[in-house]
């Protein structure tokens, strides 16, 4: 396939992890971390996927100013211009915004592909396809298209797309009937149950114009401020936020204008995937990533018979079970008689929780950093 020059990806890389607490910390988040040992962080996987079939100078990323000397460390192929440093994390819209501004200024018609950071992609050539199809259905309609996947458990950690009538005889594009994010356990059941729900990985795609015009429409905050942007003889510069950028609220574009657009799609994708949001997800890819052909396969990740996992670390397990080690180099766990557990250290904090219990995470990183700020 071709690297159509109307094609563009904005990469949102400016996260701070925190459900993967205490190895994500806010000074080096997990997308600049290896979690796997893989030899690839997961910002340099996303980056080396799309530069697959997507120019590099069509490649943006979105980035907090205060990670862009790590960003260059991993990445010092991508010029500073093609990098928007926010001074502020405002959710996904304002990235989303800024970058659909600058994009569009370059390729009023551009086709653009909105990527999280932080993922697993476990068939580069059917993630190439399922991009491309996104790509080739938004220069033929108006629309935003979420990529999703048919789940394989009841994650609740996950969002969901329903999907309705299917719009392309082509393509898998369907029209979207419900969207619900992170969903009890008993919905997610009946979700993966019917068959009709899809996993949304946070990938988007859509025509730059059609975003423009529904941020306008449907956020009154950027009304009064959009206009300056969309101005085609304006200057727009990735180097420099808009000056109204500390002002926005903190908005997540799925709810702002996913939403509320009234052309909203999902495409049932193929390409094997998981989302690297928190320890439970790690556990269940590295796990996975045994039974499939990785292009990043991890090397330094150990699952035993009763599904404990290590994490580039040392570990013994004496009646214990599922759970998931990660200690820094030199250091070795002796675990016996716990099930399902995160045992975790980095800069001389030790972590050890309930798996499953996101919300006890929140808290004792939430104490920690109490406690830091206090010193």
């Amino acid at each position: 396939m071709s690297k159509s020059e109307k094609n563009y990806c904005l990469i949102l890389a400016g996260g701070i992890g925190s459900r993967l607490w205490p190895a994500s910390r806010e000074n080096c988040p997990k997308q600049f971390l290896d979690f796997e040992g893989t030899g690839r962080t997961l910002i340099q996987q996303t980056y080396e996927r799309f530069i697959r079939f997507i120019r590099p100078e069509n490649i943006f990323i979105s980035t907090q100013e205060s990670y862009l000397e790590l960003l260059n460390q991993q990445l010092p192929q991508v010029p500073r211009e093609q990098i928007l440093a926010e001074p502020v994390r405002r959710g996904t819209l304002a990235p989303v915004a800024w970058g659909t501004s600058v994009i569009s200024h370059l390729c009023p018609d551009a086709r653009i592909v909105v990527s999280p950071s932080d993922q697993q992609i476990h068939n580069l050539e059917t993630f190439e396809a399922d991009i491309m199809r996104g790509f080739e259905f938004s220069a033929e309609h108006e629309g935003v298209i979420a990529m999703g996947v048919t789940p394989t458990r009841p994650e609740t950690a996950y969002g969901y797309v329903q999907v309705d009538a299917q719009v392309d005889k082509r393509r898998p594009i369907y029209l979207v009937k419900t969207f619900t994010e992170k969903p009890n356990l008993e919905f997610a059941e009946m979700f993966v149950a019917s068959g009709e729900f899809l996993w949304n990985t946070g990938l988007f795609v859509f025509n730059a114009q059609y975003m423009m015009h529904n941020i306008i429409k449907h956020v009154p905050v950027y009304r009064d401020e959009f206009p300056e942007l969309s101005n085609p003889t304006a200057s727009l510069s990735p180097m420099q936020a808009p000056l109204f950028y500390t002002a926005l609220p903190n908005l997540s574009m799925d709810y702002a204008v996913l939403e509320h657009t009234a052309h909203r799609y999902v495409q049932r994708c193929s390409f094997g995937w998981a989302d690297l949001g928190s320890w439970t997800s790690i556990d269940v890819d590295a796990q996975a990533a045994n039974k499939t052909n990785s292009p990043y396969p991890p090397t330094d990740v150990h699952v035993d018979g009763r599904g404990n996992v290590t994490l580039h670390s040392e570990a013994l397990f004496d009646n214990a079970t599922g759970n998931i080690v990660r200690l820094p180099s030199g250091h070795m766990a002796v675990i016996s008689g716990l099930d399902n557990f995160v045992v975790a250290e980095e800069d001389g904090v030790l972590m050890i929780c309930p798996k499953d219990d996101d919300a006890a995470m929140r808290r004792l990183h939430t104490l920690a950093h109490l406690d830091t700020l206090e010193e």
